[in-house]
């Protein structure tokens, strides 16, 4: 487990849910990775990911999937390609990604809490 937090620095982590709206393999990545262009509406418009996921994602069947990401981390340079969201996922078994997802449909922009 990790250091305990206040929930008030709970408070500043802003983790919205957005849709695929474009995926494309990166395989310039030091570790096999997708690039993804997530849309989190109006207020927060499209954003760039790379996300190592290729183990259960192909970027075919990313496009369209709402995913949940922190939406206020500073950019990121990830080789050739600005990282500007985080995309959450959790391990599985062998330690590869599985992306966390809403349970139901919910609109994009949607803040978790």
């Amino acid at each position: 487990m990790s250091e305990t937090i206040s929930f008030d620095d709970f408070l500043k982590v802003d983790i919205r849910v957005g849709e695929v709206v474009r995926a494309e393999p990166y395989p310039e990545a030091r570790k096999p990775a997708i690039k993804l262009w997530v849309d989190f509406g109006p207020g927060i418009g499209v954003k760039k990911s790379s996300a190592q996921l290729t183990r259960h994602y192909s970027p075919e069947a990313l496009v369209g999937r709402k995913v949940v990401a922190v939406v206020n981390f500073p950019p990121r340079q990830i080789g050739r390609f600005m990282s500007e969201v985080l995309v959450l996922g959790v391990p599985d078994e062998e330690g590869e990604v599985v992306l966390l997802v809403p349970e139901r449909d919910v609109p994009v922009g949607g803040r978790m809490f």
